[in-house]
């Protein structure tokens, strides 16, 4: 069994108070801080740069765990590592050589984590499942935080947990009801925004999703 591991988004903090937003989940219990990376062409948004990821990293000593959702990842690797990234996660569905990509944040001795859509298959990154350290399926399409959960993902958390024995992270409409499910399919890295940021009682929000009562 895995350690279950929470990680809430900052992309449904109050961007007014990030600093203190970090600090709260970081008091209440959290165990990263999740940081969703997007360039309005990868998904139609755009959201957090290096710069404010370097801005925001003296709010905790928690890992930074950077999700981008982004073109040609390998262009960015260098300064979002050198921003305070702990775990930089790209997707396998970004036009760069996978293989390129991981390379790069080894150099700049940061985890490595590989993302996947709802619509792609664990196929699509079995060759490289011995280089990464966390796999990220996606159980919404990535862009905007608020969506429903897709259920179809769930067997897919399934397939991989039998292959991979490393963090298998999902994000995407995760509450209490549906962290449930993913954590007994195999998953043990929960991504939430609204279901943390979106609550008067982060740390009751992140007890709830790690399955306690």
């Amino acid at each position: 069994m895995h350690e279950v591991l929470i990680a809430p988004s900052i992309l449904s903090a109050d961007f007014s108070g990030l600093g203190e937003e970090i600090r709260s989940v970081e008091a209440a219990g959290a165990d990263w801080i999740h940081i969703d990376v997007m360039d309005g062409n990868f998904v139609p948004n755009i959201t957090i740069g290096p710069v404010v990821v370097k801005s925001i990293r003296s709010a905790s000593k928690l890992p930074f765990d950077v999700h981008l959702m982004i073109s040609h990842p390998q262009s960015y690797i260098e300064p979002f590592a050198k921003a305070g990234s702990d775990i930089i996660t790209f997707h396998i569905e970004a036009e760069n050589d996978p293989v390129e990509v991981i390379r790069l944040i080894k150099y700049f001795k940061k985890k490595v984590g590989v993302s996947i859509r709802p619509k792609t298959g664990v196929k699509a990154i079995e060759k490289i499942l011995p280089m990464v350290d966390m796999v990220l399926v996606m159980t919404v399409e990535p862009g905007f935080a608020g969506q429903g959960f897709i259920y179809d993902c769930l067997p897919k958390i399934e397939e991989l947990r039998k292959i991979f024995k490393k963090d298998i992270q999902v994000d995407g409409g995760l509450n209490e009801s549906t962290a449930l499910e993913v954590i007994t399919a195999g998953a043990n890295v929960i991504v939430a925004g609204s279901s943390v940021f979106g609550t008067k009682d982060y740390a009751g929000a992140i007890k709830k999703l790690r399955g306690g009562a």
